[in-house]
């Protein structure tokens, strides 16, 4: 557990357990409202975050609290990279509820996860964001994250 001072009030971030996943999902819901490419599901985020939490091999999730809530989130899974030849890390979601944006939990969440990832052994974080979220990016590359020339491809085996 990690505790700050942040406008004011207690900032703590701390691994999630099962009885945030509700209110996990609710910030799931406004990152995945603001994205182009996804569209809030709770029941599948709900399964998602459970498996995450039930399984810490296969990643974490660190969530920030203040005042007696939960303000933001933090989900990183980890896995092998034949590049690299060991464990790397995906941020797959972050998010801070937007009254709380601007304040600097966003960046004390980043330095959690990078510590996390860290701890796990992992020399690496990759991250997608979408094109047009160009306030995403510049907060990444703030903290010294960098543009990659890779192109994101999916396949959605539930849509062929």
């Amino acid at each position: 557990m990690i505790n700050f001072t942040n406008h004011n009030k207690k900032l703590k971030i701390e691994n999630a357990v099962l009885n945030d996943v509700p209110e996990l999902c609710g910030l799931l819901t406004i990152l995945f409202t603001q994205e182009e490419e996804f569209r809030p599901d709770f029941q599948k985020q709900a399964a998602g975050l459970n498996k995450i939490i039930l399984t810490p091999e296969a990643g974490c999730i660190l969530k920030a609290s203040a005042d007696g809530k939960i303000i933001g989130m933090v989900n990183l899974l980890f896995t092998i990279s034949t590049y690299t030849g060991g464990r790397v890390a995906i941020l797959e979601d972050m998010v801070v509820l937007p009254e709380y944006r601007g304040g600097g939990t966003g960046a004390k969440m980043l330095q959690a996860a990078k510590d996390k990832a860290a701890q796990e052994g992992c020399t690496r974080i990759t991250l997608l964001t979408d094109g047009s979220n160009t306030g995403a990016q510049k907060f990444y590359k703030k903290h010294s994250f960098e543009k990659s020339d890779m192109v994101a491809m999916r396949y959605d085996a539930e849509a062929h």
